[in-house]
Order: C-alpha cells, then sequence, then structure tokens
C-alpha cells in the first residue's frame, strides 16, 4: 500500500510502499477513502509528539473515512463495503489501516464519505470535553476559544444544538463572521489575549459556566476571570504556551474545576466507548442537519506537505482533509 512516512523529525513527508495491514482478531481493515490534517500530525512530524504504543511510529493522521475490506476473526458486526468512520492513535495518512472493530462508526449518509473524514476528531473531541466532561446543558453560557478551528467549529456547532449560549472567540473578524453563521450568538476578538470583561457582559455580569481552551498560555487566567462561580474550564490545547501565571483565590472563590484532556493517547476500551458516544448522540444530529462538517480544502494524499503548510498558516476555518481513494473502489 502506499502511504505517507515520516523519514526524520523536521523533514518532509515521503510517499512510500509499506506492507498492507491484516487485521487481527476483533479488528477490520479498512481501505481509507479520507483523512483530516491535525495540528497533533505537524507536531508528530517535528518530532514532538510520538505515536502512542500500538500504532504506527512513522505514519500519521488520528481519523478517517473509509470502506470495510477484510474482518478479522471473530468480528460479526461489520461486513465488507460497510462505510465507516473513527478514530485512530496513527496510521491513517495510507491506503489501508487496521482498526477494533467496535471502536467504527458508521459514517453518517448525509454527507459525502470524504466529507465524513472531517468530523471524528472535531466532533468527538468538543462533545466529550463540553458535554461528557464539562456538564454543559441547556441554558449554560458555553465559551469556545479558537472557534474556527476544526474543534472550535465543531464545539459552537454543539453548543447550538443542545441549547447553549454561545461565545465564540478568534483573532480575526472575517473568521467570526463565518462563526456567527453557524450558531454562535457573541463573538468576541481576542488579538490581546483580553476577553473575560466581554464575557462577563455578555452574559449579564454572572460569566462562562463553561469554557473550552483550545490555546492555553495566557488565555487560562482570562479564563478564571471569565468563569462563572463552579465553572468548568476544559484545557484542550496549548498552542499559546504550556505555562500560565494564574490568580489561585480566584480558584478557590468560584469553586472552578480546571480539566485538562486528550483523546489520542486513550486506552482501547475508552475509544470504544467514545464511538458509541459518537453513534448514539452525534451521528443522529449529523443525519438531521444539526452538526455539518466544516471544510476549508481538500488535498490528495501525496500533497499532505502542502496540506500541512495550510494547517500551521493558521488561515483555515474548519478542517483540512487529506483524500487517499475513491469511495467505490
Amino acid at each position: 500500500m502506499k502511504a505517507m512516512i515520516i523519514q526524520a523529525p523536521r523533514k518532509p513527508l515521503v510517499l512510500s510502499d509499506r506492507p498492507t495491514p491484516k487485521p487481527s482478531k476483533g479488528e477490520v481493515l479498512v481501505r481509507v477513502v479520507a483523512t483530516a490534517v491535525n495540528r497533533a500530525d505537524l507536531l508528530q512530524v517535528q518530532g514532538l509528539y510520538p505515536a502512542p504504543e500500538g500504532s504506527p511510529a512513522d505514519i500519521p493522521g488520528l481519523e478517517f473515512s473509509g470502506v470495510i475490506a477484510g474482518l478479522g476473526e471473530g468480528v460479526t458486526s461489520w461486513s465488507e463495503g460497510d462505510h465507516v468512520t473513527g478514530l485512530v492513535g496513527g496510521g491513517s495518512y495510507a491506503e489501508f489501516l487496521t482498526v477494533h472493530a467496535r471502536a467504527l462508526s458508521g459514517a453518517p449518509k448525509s454527507v459525502s464519505l470524504v466529507e465524513a473524514a472531517a468530523l471524528p476528531e472535531a466532533l468527538l473531541t468538543a462533545y466529550d470535553a463540553i458535554v461528557v466532561q464539562g456538564h454543559c446543558r441547556s441554558g449554560d453560557a458555553l465559551l469556545v476559544h479558537a472557534a474556527a478551528s476544526g474543534i472550535g467549529t465543531a464545539a459552537v456547532q454543539i453548543g447550538r444544538a443542545i441549547g447553549a449560549h454561545v461565545i465564540a472567540t478568534s483573532r480575526s473578524e472575517a473568521k467570526l463572521a463565518r462563526v456567527l453563521a453557524l450558531g454562535a450568538d457573541v463573538g468576541l476578538t481576542t488579538t490581546d489575549a483580553k476577553f473575560a470583561d466581554a464575557v462577563k457582559k455578555a452574559t449579564e455580569g454572572r460569566g462562562a459556566d463553561v469554557i473550552l481552551d483550545l490555546v492555553g498560555g495566557a488565555y487560562v487566567a482570562e479564563d478564571i476571570r471569565a468563569a462563572a462561580n463552579k465553572a468548568r474550564i476544559m484545557l484542550i490545547g496549548l498552542t499559546a504556551g504550556r505555562a500560565a501565571e494564574v490568580e489561585l483565590g480566584e480558584i478557590l472563590r468560584k469553586r472552578l474545576t480546571i480539566q485538562g484532556s486528550v483523546l489520542r493517547s486513550r486506552p482501547i476500551e475508552e475509544k470504544i466507548a467514545l464511538a458509541e458516544v459518537f453513534t448514539r448522540h452525534l451521528l443522529p444530529l449529523v443525519e438531521r442537519g444539526s452538526l455539518a462538517p466544516v471544510i476549508e480544502r481538500t488535498f490528495t494524499l501525496e500533497e499532505a506537505a502542502k496540506a500541512h503548510e495550510l494547517v500551521a498558516s493558521n488561515q483555515t476555518f474548519g478542517k483540512v482533509l487529506l483524500t487517499v481513494g475513491e469511495p467505490g473502489t
């Protein structure tokens, strides 16, 4: 099979031939139709984010859409030819991959199989952080940072779908206009990393009940200022830095919860649970049109380096995809 390979840290990806993997007991072989570029892929290419144990060490890619091409021993829940989507620890920049059968979800019929590759990582990361761990409910004020990103656009749509009051931030006025069109109630620019006063104004002084922070760094101190009493701050990204100086007294006074979360390194049992969440809670919303993939641009697998450059530029709105194979071949 063809795959984009990491030669060495900070070296360009190269298209290479690799043996097609074989599904073990309980696994399926998936012919990949499309995958998406995530910032974790860029970090892995730089040598800063190695793949978890059991995943290909030199083939990036955390999500996919595709067609089942083979069944391992004991698999009865899927058939060859089924259209599926899901998350992996790595390896989706390739024509084939193997994945545990229970960690798969059926691909939604309301979008193309290529477009479906934009859904798993963004929707599951956002839903898990906002709803499962952050306990966001109808009527809550939800603050979403980097709202024009893949996860951000998913979070805005999820917030709207559950009836939250969505406050979105971005460094770009043009991107904020598009975020508001997705369903955000309030848009705030954060070129100076200051937003707490505006959040309090937008919530009549109460503050945000749930904060989804993909940025880290100086944003965390502002999150604490912007938070309502007993708010949940979900930290899932560190693009602005790994360190922050915060006011600990305000955390105590407001009784805040600050929680970190990642998906990639979770054990298989938790990834199976995530697939069930996707199937039960998110897939119906996609089928009804309440949630939709937001895609900036699609490249071919061979153009992965160009796709990485685009993501690194921070000029995207939503996801960047790589097409790998044809849905019907």
